[in-house]
C-alpha cells in the first residue's frame, strides 16, 4: 500500500511510556490511544494538500489508510499532538499563521462512528479549533407563501449585525450579475459531489439537472464572522440538516388555513395556474411533514405578520425583555512561536514558547483550556479557551513534558 511506513512496528510498539505521542522527526508526530497507533503528518512536502493520517492496529499488526473526513488541515513544518478522552488528538502546527494553529483530529467521536458504520472503512475526521462559542443557527422552513422571506427579512432589518445567511452551492452557471462567492459559490460537479461524500454538506437536492445544496463550511464561515446563521431551507432539507452533526434551533412556518395560503399564492399575481395548483400541493405534503416528523422544534403560525413576527423572536430569545448581544468578536487565532513545549494538566494544554531561559514573573505560557468544546468535525471545534500565566505560577512544577 504504497511506501513504507516512516514507524517500523518495533518503533511503536517500544515508543510509549504514558500514552503521549513521539516525535519520529519534525513533521510527523505518533499517537497511541488504546490498540491503535495514529501516525499524523509523514511529509513536510510542502506540494502535498494536507496532513496525512495512517493507523497502525496493535491488535492485528497492520496498518492501515482511514477515510479522512472533514476539511484537512494543510501541511505544516512541524507539529505537536495530545490526546484527549480517548476520542480525538489536539494538534498544534508550529509556525502556522495564528487563526489556522489548532486543529483536532477525531477518532472515535460520535460522527466518526457514525461514518464508520455508513461507510464500513477505518476513518477519522478533522476539524479546525476556534476559540469561543457561537449563537445556535437558525432553520426556518415552510411552504410557499407563507411568508418565511418576510419574516427573516424582518429579522436581519431590526437586528443587521446579529443574523447572517449562508452562501449556497451549486453546479449551474452563473447568470447575468451572479457574482461567486456572494450569490452562490459555483462549483464544478465532480467536485461537489465528492464533497457531498465527504459528508461536507448539511443538505443537498438535484433541480433541473443541477445539484444545489448547503455546505457546513458556509455555515460556520457566518459564525467565524460573529453572526448567527439562518438557513431558509424546504423540510425536506431540513430533515437532512436534522441529522447531521449542526446544532440547530428548528422552526416550521404554517399558514393559519390551506385556504389562506391560495390567496396568498393569487395575490402575488406572478405564477400561471398551473403552478400555483403545484404550489398548493406541496405545500399540503410539507406541512403534514412539517407538523409531524419531529424535524421542528417549534411552529409558529403565520396569522398575522406581526404576531408571528413577534412569536418568531420570542423564540430567538429577542422578544423585548432580553437586551439583544451585540455582535460577537470574530474569533481570534494564538500568535505561537515555531519553538514550544506542550505539556498537559486535567484539560489544560500548557504552551512553553520561546527558549528555556524566561525571566521570573514573565508570561510566557499560554493555557488551552479544552474542558468545553463543542461541534466538531466536519466544521469548526469550538468552546476554546485560551489565556497567558506566570511562568512560576503554583501548580506547574510536576508537568509532564511532551514534546
Amino acid at each position: 500500500m504504497g511506501e513504507a511506513p516512516a514507524f517500523t512496528v518495533d518503533d511503536l510498539q517500544n515508543g510509549y511510556q504514558n500514552g503521549f505521542g513521539f516525535k519520529y522527526k519534525d513533521c510527523e508526530t505518533a499517537i497511541t490511544i488504546q490498540d491503535k497507533t495514529y501516525v499524523i503528518g509523514g511529509s513536510d512536502d510542502e506540494s502535498e494538500s494536507s496532513i496525512g493520517v495512517r493507523i497502525f492496529d496493535k491488535a492485528t499488526g497492520n496498518w492501515e489508510i482511514p477515510t479522512v473526513l472533514g476539511t484537512k488541515p494543510k501541511p505544516c513544518k512541524g507539529h505537536s499532538a495530545v490526546p484527549l478522552n480517548d476520542d480525538r488528538i489536539l494538534i498544534i502546527k508550529k509556525g502556522s499563521a495564528p487563526d489556522d494553529c489548532i486543529w483536532f483530529l477525531e477518532v472515535d467521536t460520535k460522527y466518526v462512528r457514525e461514518q464508520k458504520k455508513d461507510l464500513g472503512t477505518e476513518v477519522v475526521a478533522w476539524s479546525k479549533g476556534v476559540r469561543g462559542n457561537v449563537e445556535r443557527p437558525v432553520v426556518i422552513s415552510g411552504p410557499s407563501g407563507v411568508g418565511k422571506g418576510t419574516l427573516i427579512s424582518m429579522l436581519m432589518k431590526e437586528f443587521p449585525s446579529m443574523f447572517g445567511f449562508s452562501v449556497s452551492h451549486t453546479t449551474r452557471a452563473p447568470r447575468g450579475m451572479e457574482k461567486d462567492g456572494v450569490h452562490y459559490h459555483f462549483t464544478e460537479r465532480s467536485v461537489m459531489e465528492k464533497d457531498i461524500k465527504d459528508g461536507k454538506f448539511l443538505e443537498f437536492a438535484s433541480v433541473h439537472g443541477n445539484l444545489y445544496g448547503t455546505s457546513i463550511e458556509a455555515v460556520e464561515v457566518v459564525a467565524d464572522e460573529g453572526k448567527r446563521c439562518i438557513l431558509d431551507i424546504d423540510v425536506q432539507g431540513a430533515r437532512s440538516v436534522r441529522a447531521s452533526s449542526l446544532d440547530a434551533i428548528f422552526i416550521f412556518i404554517c399558514p393559519p388555513s390551506m385556504d389562506e395560503l391560495e390567496k396568498r399564492l393569487r395575490a402575488r399575481g406572478t405564477e400561471a395556474e398551473e403552478q400555483i395548483l403545484k404550489r398548493l400541493r406541496n405545500a399540503e405534503v410539507e406541512m403534514e411533514q412539517g407538523k409531524s416528523s419531529g424535524v421542528f422544534d417549534h411552529i409558529c403560525y403565520n396569522d398575522k405578520l406581526e404576531d408571528c413576527y413577534d412569536n418568531l423572536k420570542k423564540l430567538l430569545g429577542l422578544d423585548g425583555n432580553t437586551i439583544p448581544t451585540q455582535k460577537s468578536p470574530a474569533p481570534q487565532g494564538i500568535n505561537l512561536l515555531a519553538d514550544h513545549l506542550i505539556s498537559k494538566i486535567s484539560n489544560k494544554i500548557i504552551i512553553k514558547c520561546g527558549t528555556p531561559e524566561v525571566e521570573k514573573g514573565s508570561k510566557s505560557l499560554i493555557v488551552l483550556d479544552v474542558s468545553s468544546l463543542k461541534g466538531g468535525s466536519p466544521g469548526r471545534t469550538r468552546g476554546l479557551d485560551v489565556y497567558e500565566i506566570d511562568s512560576f505560577s503554583d501548580g506547574l512544577n510536576d508537568i509532564n513534558q511532551l514534546s
